[in-house]
């Protein structure tokens, strides 16, 4: 069962103070999220060589952030279903996220992208069984 906590935080028993360590509120940590699971799915969609999304991507990333996220160059996709599926499961983690958040902008591109993978993934699926 539950056992409740019998000693003090340790920031009061070293005598400080809440203002003396950095914080941040539930809305504050949901977006540096939000920016983490986007900006990893910008780096599989810059793979993919997808410039439109990625650019799109990369707007909702600069929002969060507010500065403009870094991108490599990308090459050819080496494993293009395998990136597919990746970026499907990144779009999935930064819609719950934005639906946590209610940010509906981030929502849409997540739900977007999700979307597009998926039917990138069926066409992929497709031209292997031939």
């Amino acid at each position: 069962m539950y056992e409740p906590i019998r000693t003090k935080p340790v920031v009061h028993r070293m005598g400080g103070n809440r203002t003396d360590y950095p914080h941040s509120s539930r809305g504050e940590a949901l977006d540096t999220q939000l920016a983490g699971h986007l900006s990893a799915l910008l780096v599989v969609t810059d793979e993919l060589g997808l410039d439109e999304s990625a650019a799109r991507i990369a707007d909702q990333v600069a929002r969060l952030r507010g500065s403009r996220p870094t991108r490599a160059a990308h090459g050819p996709a080496a494993d293009a279903a395998a990136l597919h599926r990746r970026a499907h499961d990144l779009a999935a983690r930064a819609l719950v996220v934005a639906a946590s958040r209610a940010d509906t902008a981030a929502a849409i591109l997540a739900a977007q992208q999700m979307d597009a993978h998926a039917a990138a993934l069926d066409s992929v699926d497709l031209a292997g069984a031939h």
